[in-house]
């Protein structure tokens, strides 16, 4: 990513912002900050990057494998947008508008208790008073959250690498891309090669899988990708609709772009006045889409569930190994 003159005026600001970033984790470090371990595992699922990486389907995913090894895991998260100081259990029932997007989604694919809050530490602890059976806990975000100890990193990057490879402001990263975690997973179709700053020797690379819709209306009504046709036009409201987009053309299609602002509302029908047969939008815009009565009765909006694709059948092994206490060595 270039850099260019904003980034240039802002550099001394990151350097500053870098320098605290710094302290604080080393703070962590020397236990002259406070963290607290809780009683189960704690896998964090993150990035240094600002935007979206993927991490919601890679929780799901990871969910559905602990769940497949035998754990029983639950799920912390901040609820974007929320402003939740108090511990608040999610159900598949709740309104997105007031615990966040994500999280629901996260509840009704992978069918786990989940609890947002600000605060991940009252988050943990609330979990597992209230569901005892819970012996392993996934923070959908938090990398930087070190008040709360962990014992596995899964960190997440994108096509976009590590961007400029600046600090914010004036870059896209909230920790230095020296920053590493237990696992490094990549979300697109090609790895970085040896040199890039952001490639370690144990690199894992992530797809999401599209290949079929669903009529938000009725999801029972399903079609493939490759078989629509007519005037079609595509909507993302995520961290980086391009992903979305170009997942779509991999399958073939044609069609319009709207991108929306990440975590859109919809509270305003963006769509009302859009000339198309029909509009896919993402899984993660459907949980709000389908609690707003005038988009649940549209016809044209589709779903585009997404699929993790993991490339290194390795990876599930050596998470749940860790998990577990072993080494991944």
């Amino acid at each position: 990513m270039r850099r260019g003159s904003i980034a240039w005026f802002l550099w001394p600001f990151s350097l500053v912002f870098g320098m605290v970033v710094a302290i604080r984790r080393y703070g962590y470090r020397k236990k002259w900050l406070k963290s607290v371990r809780l009683p189960v595992p704690v896998v964090i699922v993150g990035n240094i990057f600002v935007g979206g990486t993927g991490k919601t389907p890679m929780v799901i995913w990871l969910v559905k494998l602990l769940q497949k090894a035998g754990f029983h895991p639950g799920v912390i998260s901040r609820g974007y947008g929320t402003s939740n100081s108090s511990p608040v259990e999610v159900s598949s029932s709740s309104k997105a508008s007031e615990i966040g997007d994500e999280p629901l989604l996260i509840v009704q694919k992978a069918r786990c208790p989940l609890v947002v809050c600000r605060n991940r530490v009252k988050a943990g602890r609330f979990l597992l008073e209230k569901h005892t059976e819970v012996d392993i806990i996934v923070s959908d975000d938090g990398m930087q959250h070190y008040a709360l100890e962990r014992d596995v990193e899964i960190m997440l990057f994108d096509g976009r690498g590590g961007g400029n490879r600046w600090m914010l402001p004036a870059g896209p990263l909230r920790e230095p891309l020296s920053r590493k975690g237990d696992f490094t997973i990549v979300n697109g179709r090609n790895y970085p090669s040896p040199g890039n700053p952001i490639y370690v020797p144990d690199l894992y690379r992530m797809q999401l899988k599209t290949e079929m819709a669903e009529q938000l209306k009725n999801r029972n009504r399903t079609a493939r990708l490759k078989d629509l046709g007519g005037r079609i036009v595509a909507a993302a409201g995520i961290g980086n609709p391009a992903r979305f987009f170009a997942s779509l053309r991999a399958c073939g299609l044609s069609f319009s772009e709207m991108p929306l602002p990440d975590h859109f509302d919809f509270s305003s029908n963006p769509f009302r006045q859009v000339g198309a047969d029909i509009i896919l939008i993402t899984e993660k815009d459907a949980v709000k889409c389908s609690q707003i009565d005038e988009l649940i009765q549209d016809e044209r909006l589709w779903v585009v569930p997404a699929m993790v694709a993991i490339d290194n059948d390795e990876l599930e092994q050596k998470i749940v190994e860790k998990c577990r206490g072993y080494k991944t060595a």
